[in-house]
């Protein structure tokens, strides 16, 4: 028989602790989403749950005929009620003045604690072993009230607080409270009425709580009969067998908010010193935020299947593109879950996930090669960051990277592919950055290498200018820009079948030189005679030391050089103005206009401005005032 309520009046009670500046602490500092009340109430009430058919093994009674796990949540707009009910194991009056009177402890703590002294509930999922995340309640609420009633127990009982110091513990009904388990309603703040939204709800539990393991069910409005939300399973937590490739997309459109197919997926479990489960997905196209300056990325962090972070950084930058989510079986939940990929357990998954998302992109690329390049299309931009910042995989994911060459003509080939069609004699893989393949292919400094037969990469990323000088070497080959340094391209026979051109250069063309590198001493380092040009008259190249010409221009235009470099001026002595003009030695005016404006072309060539453009246009004049008859 069920004592009456009047024979057992309301206790108050203090909290234990300070905890008028705890709770100040956790609305205002633990937790930046006030989102995150739902994901407790949900964790707790799954851990009632679990905690429940654990005692049901030794007492099958504590069932009573219930035996299906379930949370519901019911919306009262009119009276700004939020309520979370489930039918665990409830807890008795001692219980709730343990759990929810001390801020500090958790009944979910001490639970695990005895399933560990008894050695028996190995495999036991709980999810919440921290003492306060129910507290998070009063980021949205000015009132908490806890009806509960253990399981196989006659008695229910209330805890309400205001979450201001104290709280209070009364018997309630029988017929006001659950058969079994924990109601608990949340009495709105005014600005946290949004809540009694269903679409508002719907979308909190199937973002951050939709895969824990019992059954969630909402009612809108006070009467209705429970709509399922979530069936309690997980996707993730299935074998890939089970699960068809349907199935995977919607659930990859889902957790990336984006419309497409996935052009790949992985999905494995990890067992032994760490057990986790991992979903992630390549997107068939790239995410709208791909560049966004924080680099971020979007994998989402589980723990027993309850949502925790999305910006735990569960893969490097370089694979920011990737979505998806990691289960952890091994993380605690506890109140530092911000802080949470300091653990070293999360270093451990981060490597693994890496590892298994660059070999899957690996296998991709070896069995469906067309599939792949549209993936390196998307993202090779991304991937490429890994080079230059990815010690350890580097030379994995050089091999993994594709380019456009001078070979390739509109495809794309492999450092593996260059390395083979390399020329007898060749030490170095050479490469030419710039902004597009057509203003690439126009270079002058490719005509030696081309009519060679010597492949050059075609960089046209940003990035290409950085992981060049950070990546020593390929298959014992360094990588060379061709605009920096000599060509060194004179041991190299023509295409065409000529023998590679003497050394010597002509004593008039050395005259000439001699004269440019004196008078455009104040712009050049050096003036020199060019194995690289066959069709132009002139180019410019970087010096040996310091940095190439495209990589100059980037961190000039980003404000982190200062000055650049004086360039060397290469002369084409084949080139019949160059011949033309070393043979004139009388009209020294004339060579003087000339040397200076061979300098604007070559600027002009590089995809720069005159260096002064008054002066340009004044020189061009005077040498077409010569050129044309009187």
């Amino acid at each position: 028989m069920t004592t009456s309520t009047a024979e057992k009046p309301a206790e108050s009670h203090v909290f234990e602790a300070d905890v008028a500046r705890l709770l100040h602490m956790m609305v205002h500092s633990v937790y930046s989403d006030k989102d995150v009340f739902l994901r407790e109430l949900i964790s707790n009430a799954a851990d009632a749950c679990e905690k429940l058919r654990y005692e049901a093994i030794a007492n099958p009674a504590l069932l009573a005929g219930d035996t299906d796990s379930r949370i519901t949540i019911s919306l009262d707009e009119e009276g700004r009620k939020f309520t979370v009910e489930d039918n665990g194991i409830g807890m008795s009056r001692d219980e709730l003045i343990e759990a929810l009177g001390t801020i500090a402890r958790s009944g979910t703590r001490a639970f695990m604690e005895r399933i560990e002294a008894d050695k028996a509930g190995e495999g036991t999922q709980l999810i919440g072993q921290f003492g306060v995340g129910f507290y998070s309640c009063f980021m949205v609420a000015d009132r908490v009230d806890v009806v509960s009633r253990r399981a196989s127990a006659d008695e229910a009982w209330l805890w309400s607080s205001e979450g201001k110091g104290n709280y209070r513990i009364a018997p309630v009904d029988a017929v006001d409270a659950p058969a079994r388990g924990t109601r608990i309603t949340l009495h709105l703040m005014e600005e946290a009425k949004s809540y009694t939204s269903r679409w508002s709800v719907e979308r909190i539990v199937k973002e951050q709580s939709g895969h824990v393991p019992v059954p969630i069910s909402i009612v809108v409005k006070p009467g209705d009969e429970p709509a399922q939300l979530t069936d309690g399973t997980a996707l993730w937590a299935k074998s890939k067998t089970d699960i068809t490739p349907e199935e995977y997309t919607d659930f990859y459109r889902g957790v990336s908010g984006q419309y497409d197919e996935p052009a790949l997926n992985v999905h494995f479990r990890a067992e032994g010193r760490h057990e986790y489960t991992a979903l992630a997905f390549v997107p068939g196209s790239p995410p709208f935020d791909l560049f966004d300056p924080d680099r971020k990325g979007r994998m989402k962090l589980y723990v027993k299947r309850v949502f925790i972070t999305d910006e735990a950084e569960l893969l490097p930058r370089y694979l920011r593109f990737v979505r998806g989510l990691v289960d952890s079986a091994d993380l605690p939940l506890n109140v530092s879950r911000e802080m949470i990929q300091e653990s070293p357990i999360l270093s451990a998954i981060r490597k693994g996930v890496t590892s298994r998302v660059i070999t899957a992109m690996e296998k991709l690329a070896e069995s469906d090669g067309d599939a792949f390049i549209k993936l390196w299309e998307a993202f090779g931009s991304v991937i490429k960051e890994g080079i230059y910042e990815d010690y350890e995989r580097r030379a994995q994911l050089m091999a993994l990277s594709r380019f456009r060459t001078t070979a390739s003509g509109e495809g794309y080939r492999s450092l593996a592919d260059y390395v083979k069609n390399a020329k007898e004699g060749q030490t170095a893989i050479y490469y030419l950055t710039g902004s597009s393949p057509e203003q690439l292919k126009a270079s002058p400094q490719l005509e030696g290498f081309r009519a060679r037969g010597i492949e050059v990469l075609l960089l046209t990323d940003s990035v290409d200018s950085f992981w060049v000088t950070n990546a020593p070497e390929f298959e014992g080959k360094a990588f060379k820009s061709i605009t920096q340094g000599s060509a060194d391209l004179a041991q190299f026979k023509k295409v065409d079948g000529q023998a590679a051109a003497s050394e010597e250069t002509p004593s008039d063309i050395r005259g000439f030189i001699a004269f440019a590198k004196d008078k455009l001493g104040q712009e050049i380092s050096d003036v020199r005679a060019s194995d690289r040009l066959t069709e132009s008259a002139v180019c410019l190249v970087a010096s040996e030391q310091g940095y190439d010409r495209q990589l100059e221009k980037i961190l000039q235009g980003a404000g982190r050089l200062q000055s650049a470099a004086k360039p060397i001026l290469e002369i084409n002595p084949d080139h019949p103005m160059i011949k033309a003009l070393a043979a004139n030695t009388i009209d020294s005016s004339l060579r003087e206009d000339a040397a200076f404006l061979l300098l604007d072309q070559a600027r002009v060539l590089d995809g720069d401005k005159p260096i002064d453009p008054r002066a340009f246009a004044e020189r061009l004049a005077r040498l077409m005032e010569r050129a044309l008859p009187q």
